[in-house]
């Protein structure tokens, strides 16, 4: 799966979503699709960094300790 795969995925769901709308303006969008996007992504990483959190911080290109507290934030440890 490509870059470009994800971006087109994450663009058709977001025109889907403000389409159903129908009319009514969304509030804080953005801070929904980070949550929505950001918990499905540190499950899937850690899962195939066989939950080895400095090697998934790595990936992820950040701290361990900031993966610590967005794993706690989102209930997966």
């Amino acid at each position: 799966m490509s870059k470009k795969h994800i971006e087109e995925c994450v663009r058709e769901n977001l025109e889907g979503y403000l389409r159903d709308l129908d009319g009514i303006e969304p509030n804080g969008l953005y801070d929904m699709v980070m949550k929505v996007v950001e918990r499905p992504m540190l499950d899937v990483v850690m899962q195939h960094a066989e939950h080895n959190q400095s090697r998934a911080a790595e990936w992820l290109g950040m701290n361990r300790n900031t993966l610590r507290k967005k794993l706690m934030e989102h209930k997966l440890i």
